[in-house]
């Protein structure tokens, strides 16, 4: 008792105690996790940053595209007429930043697919980067990708999780992070871990026996689910071995016959 008699009678100056109340108003508001603090969910540096993070990163992009229904055919626009007139008509999650750069003598286009953030009830919320894909025209080659977009640091050893199908590789690289499921429209996602993951495409079909100088046309840096691929996808996803291992530039090599092209469709824009 006579320490709590002391405590009440005990007077404390103002200015500290309005320096606490400050600190603490600055770290609930201005730190607050939706704000400017974003960071990439994984080490490729893009996946989870906001737009406007993104396009301080990369600077203003040379064009935005929207894409035509679930097909892979798009409309492009310049930067200034997308932000002044076709984003009024779209959403603006629809539009695609998009950046081309030449290395090698290869033309090298990234897009950045993103996803809004709901929760925040505005009209126009906060976009997050949700996947990057990265064409290259003309193809190059498996082993040739990490020398052109620096951003893609495939794993290296045999264990590294791998699979194919008759058009495209997959190949999963480090832990799962538990925010990536925030960029996720997978239903039940929360019940599953979320990887990063490379998908690469060919538009001219993957070899049987798949060599590290098979063409790829498109790269895509997004995050995919190891339990959903070897639990319900099993018949889509064959395991193969890392193509960025070691141990898979050991095999043997086989001579195949050459490859009847697929016929492209033309559209009309």
């Amino acid at each position: 008792m006579p320490f709590l008699h002391q405590f009440r009678k005990r007077s404390f100056p103002p200015l500290p105690l309005f320096a606490i109340a400050l600190a603490f108003c600055f770290g609930t508001f201005f730190l607050s996790p939706n704000e400017s603090l974003a960071k990439p969910y994984f080490e490729d540096g893009f996946l989870g940053l906001t737009q406007e993070e993104l396009r301080t990163k990369l600077g203003t992009p040379m064009a935005v595209r929207s894409r035509k229904a679930a097909l892979r055919i798009f409309s492009y626009y310049t930067f200034e007429d997308w932000g002044k007139y076709f984003k009024n008509l779209v959403s603006p999650e629809n539009g695609e930043d998009v950046y081309t750069y030449t290395r090698n003598g290869i033309q090298v286009r990234y897009s950045f697919t993103y996803i809004p953030d709901l929760n925040e009830g505005k009209d126009f919320p906060t976009l997050y980067v949700q996947r990057c894909e990265i064409e290259f025209s003309p193809a190059v080659s498996i082993e040739t990708i990490p020398l052109i977009v620096p951003e893609f640091v495939p794993p290296s050893t045999s264990s590294a999780p791998a699979f194919r199908s008759n058009l495209w590789v997959l190949v999963f690289k480090g832990p799962p992070s538990p925010e990536a499921s925030f960029i996720v429209k997978e239903r039940d996602k929360e019940s599953l871990s979320w990887s990063l993951a490379y998908q690469m495409f060919a538009l001219s079909g993957i070899p049987k026996y798949l060599s590290v100088t098979a063409p790829i046309d498109r790269l895509e840096i997004a995050t995919q689910s190891l339990q959903l691929v070897q639990r319900q996808q099993r018949l889509t996803h064959e395991p193969i071995l890392n193509p960025f291992s070691v141990e898979f530039k050991k095999q043997p090599h086989v001579d195949l016959p050459p490859v009847k092209s697929i016929p492209r469709p033309q559209y009309e824009d």
